[in-house]
């Protein structure tokens, strides 16, 4: 139903910055609850944020609280995960997916439609 596209991974340093975005071809994020799960290897996959359709709350995994903030471009229809002071330990393969539900009070990994996934390292 939703074709989505993920982007925005990269290389980087420690400390540094990175701005990832979701997009649904040919359509709009606006109608959907989004959310950002990530996996790195030979880990189980988490859910990083989520940002609910309809009421806009949004979740946040305990260890990224103060450095990633979850939006949506509502001109654009898409959503973006902005992510400051990186850690080395942010090193995954970064996911956005979309439900209709809004988000169950946390950020989890039950989603309906899910993107590629972008690669985000961080080492030095």
């Amino acid at each position: 139903q939703v074709h989505l596209v993920d982007s925005g991974g990269d290389s980087v340093q420690p400390g540094g910055s990175l701005r990832l975005s979701c997009a649904a071809a040919g359509s709009t994020l606006n109608n959907y609850t989004i959310g950002w799960i990530r996996q790195a290897p030979g880990k189980e996959r988490e859910g990083v944020s989520c940002l609910s359709r309809l009421t806009g709350n949004t979740y946040y995994l305990d260890s990224v609280k103060g450095r990633f903030g979850i939006s949506r471009d509502i001109a654009n229809g898409t959503v973006s995960l902005r992510m400051i002071s990186l850690k080395p330990e942010d090193t995954a393969v970064y996911y956005c997916a979309a439900r209709t539900a809004i988000c169950g009070g946390r950020a989890d990994t039950s989603y309906d439609f899910w993107g590629q996934g972008t690669q985000v390292t961080v080492s030095s």
